[in-house]
């Protein structure tokens, strides 16, 4: 079992995800249909109930123009 580090209540993986996303002026559900998951996932990563896999991961990088090591990173 592992912990995520915790920004504000937010765990990081999911403050960066939102972070990028609100820098690219990029609505949830925008982001939800650009990475092909549901709205809710996208709620869900970036409260932190759900950790997403490395291959979505690698899918909001690519979506987000942030590095995946980065978002990698949080995700440990």
């Amino acid at each position: 079992m592992f912990f995520l580090k915790e920004v504000n209540g937010m765990n990081a993986l999911g403050h960066t995800i939102k972070t990028y996303r609100e820098r690219v002026n990029m609505t949830q559900e925008e982001l939800a249909q650009k990475v092909r998951v549901g709205t809710q996932t996208i709620e869900k990563y970036e409260s932190g109930e759900q950790i997403p896999s490395n291959q979505t991961i690698l899918k909001l990088s690519t979506v987000l123009d942030i590095p995946a090591a980065e978002l990698l990173a949080h995700s440990e």
